[in-house]
C-alpha cells in the first residue's frame, strides 16, 4: 500500500462510527450561550482519548478552565509539503428542549437521521475527522502532507477561548500550516429539479457586533423632554434598519454568479461595468440565497435595553447590531455608522473580526471541487462567500488561508441552512457517511 492509495477506501468500521461519535458528542451538551460559563471539557476529552486510541497524541489546551481546546498533528511522509489544518468547534447554541420534535441532547439514531443540537454545526463534521483518521490508523494510510486537527471552544460567542487562545498563544502547533478546511461548505444545496450544488466557501464577511448608546436627559415620563435617550436611540436604530447598502462584489462572489449563471444557462459577464448583479439574482431562484447576502455589507438591530419604569424617562439607552462586512468594506462601513448614528448617540464595537477571501482557482479549490464530485457525479460544485464568520477567522491571523468543506449529500426536504442554528437540527446516516468517504479522499490527496 502506498501512503497515497486513494483506492482505499475507510472500512465499515469508520461509517458505523461517525454515527457513534455524532451521536455521542450530541449528548455531551456544550451549549454556548456567550455569557462565559460553557464547558467543552467533557467533549474535549471525549475527541481526544479517540484520537489516542488512534496512536496520535492530542494536547488539551484551555485559556479558562473547562473550555478545552484540542490539538494533534498527524506527520506526512513528505516533509517540504505545506501542513494542512482541519478544524472543528465543539460548542454549540443554544437550544429549547419544548420546540422540538426530539431531545436537542439526545443524539438519538431514528429512521436513518441522527437528531440533536450540533448535527450540522458541527458535531457531524468533529465526528467524520475522527472516523478518518481512525481508519487511516487501522489500515496503516499516511497523507502527503502534516495533518493539524484542532478542536476549539467558544466559536459561538468570540472565540477568545478557542481558536483566538490558540492563535494567539500557541501559533508553533500549526507550524508551516497554509491552509485549513472545516465548516459551511460542500453540503447539498437543492436549487431546483435536477440541480444539486455543492457550495465550497472560499471567503467570509467580516464580523462587526456593535454596542450603540444614546444619552440623554432623565426625568419624568409626564414631561416635554427633547433629549430623550430612547427616542435618540430608537431613531438611529431605524435609520441603520432601513439604509439601503450599495453592492460591492468580492472576487469570491463575482466567481458564484458567473459559474451560477452558467449553470441555468443565463449570459452574464460579471466584470462588465454594468453588470447588474440584483437582476441576475433574480433569475436564479432559489441559488440566489447562497450569494444575496454577501453582495454588500449589513447591519441588523438585535438588542434594545432601556429603562426601568414606565413613567421615568432614562438618561441612557443602549443597542446591540449584527454587523457585517464584505471584504475590503470596512471602512465604508466605520463611515455609514457614524452618519447613521448621529450626534446624539455613539456607537463602538462590541467584537470585531476581518473579512476572508480565498481563491477559486487554486489547486487546492480544484482537489476540494473534484474530492466532492468523484462521489456525487452529478452535483455542481460552486464557490460562495459565507454571510456570517468561522474560525478561519483567527486561524487567518497565522496565514492560514481557509475554505468551508464539511462535505454531506442532503436529499430533498433536509434544508442545511434552515437547520443551522434551527429547531429539529438532525443530519441523515447517509449524508454522515458521505462525508466521511469524501473527506478521506481529499485529504490523502491534498
Amino acid at each position: 500500500m502506498t501512503p497515497f492509495d486513494t483506492s482505499v477506501a475507510p472500512d465499515s468500521t469508520a461509517l458505523d462510527e461517525v454515527v457513534t461519535f455524532t451521536s455521542d458528542l450530541i449528548r455531551i451538551d456544550t451549549t454556548n450561550n456567550g455569557s462565559g460559563d460553557c464547558r467543552e471539557r467533557p467533549a474535549a476529552e471525549y475527541v481526544a482519548g479517540r484520537l489516542a486510541d488512534a496512536g496520535i497524541d492530542p494536547l488539551l489546551l484551555e485559556r479558562t478552565p473547562g473550555r478545552t481546546n484540542v490539538v494533534a498533528r498527524i506527520e506526512g511522509t513528505d516533509p517540504s509539503a505545506d501542513a494542512l489544518l482541519v478544524h472543528g468547534h465543539l460548542d454549540v447554541v443554544p437550544a429549547e428542549p419544548a420546540d422540538w420534535t426530539l431531545h436537542p441532547f439526545s443524539g438519538e439514531v431514528r429512521d436513518g437521521v441522527v437528531w440533536g443540537r450540533g448535527a450540522v454545526d458541527m458535531k457531524n463534521m468533529d465526528a467524520m475527522i475522527l472516523a478518518v483518521v481512525r481508519a487511516w490508523s487501522r489500515s496503516g494510510v499516511r497523507p502527503r502532507r502534516d495533518i493539524v486537527i484542532a478542536y476549539t471552544a467558544d466559536e459561538e460567542a468570540s472565540a477568545a477561548d478557542g481558536s483566538g487562545f490558540l492563535a494567539d498563544q500557541h501559533p508553533e502547533l500549526f507550524e508551516g500550516c497554509t491552509e485549513g478546511i472545516s465548516e459551511s461548505g460542500a453540503f447539498t444545496y437543492h436549487a431546483g429539479p435536477g440541480m444539486a450544488l455543492y457550495p465550497i466557501a472560499a471567503g467570509e464577511r467580516g464580523t462587526a457586533w456593535l454596542k450603540l448608546t444614546a444619552h440623554g436627559r432623565a426625568g419624568h415620563g409626564s414631561k416635554v423632554n427633547r433629549a430623550n435617550a430612547v427616542s435618540r436611540l430608537a431613531a438611529a436604530i431605524a435609520r441603520i434598519s432601513d439604509h439601503p447598502w450599495p453592492v460591492r462584489l468580492t472576487p469570491t462572489v463575482r466567481a458564484a454568479l458567473a459559474e451560477l449563471s452558467a449553470l441555468y444557462g443565463i449570459h452574464a459577464d460579471v466584470d462588465a461595468a454594468d453588470f447588474d448583479p440584483e437582476g441576475l439574482l433574480g433569475k436564479l431562484g432559489p441559488a440566489a440565497a447562497l450569494v444575496e447576502a454577501t453582495i454588500r455589507n449589513s447591519a441588523n438591530p438585535t438588542v434594545l435595553e432601556a429603562g426601568y419604569k414606565v413613567n421615568v424617562i432614562p438618561g441612557r439607552a443602549t443597542a446591540f447590531v449584527d454587523g457585517r462586512t464584505v471584504p475590503g468594506g470596512e471602512d465604508e462601513f466605520r463611515a455609514t455608522l457614524d452618519q447613521l448614528t448621529g450626534p446624539d448617540v455613539e456607537w463602538a464595537f462590541h467584537h470585531r473580526e476581518t473579512a476572508l477571501q480565498a481563491p477559486v482557482d487554486s489547486p487546492t479549490f480544484a482537489k476540494l471541487r473534484a474530492a466532492v464530485e468523484r462521489f456525487d457525479p452529478d452535483g455542481h460544485v460552486v464557490p460562495y462567500c459565507m454571510s456570517g464568520g468561522t474560525d478561519a477567522k483567527q486561524f487567518s491571523r497565522l496565514g492560514i488561508t481557509g475554505y468551508g468543506f464539511s462535505p454531506l449529500k442532503l436529499p430533498r426536504g433536509f434544508d442545511y441552512q434552515a437547520l443551522f442554528h434551527g429547531v429539529d437540527e438532525r443530519v441523515p446516516v447517509s449524508a454522515l457517511h458521505f462525508g466521511v468517504r469524501v473527506l478521506d479522499h481529499y485529504l490523502k490527496t491534498a
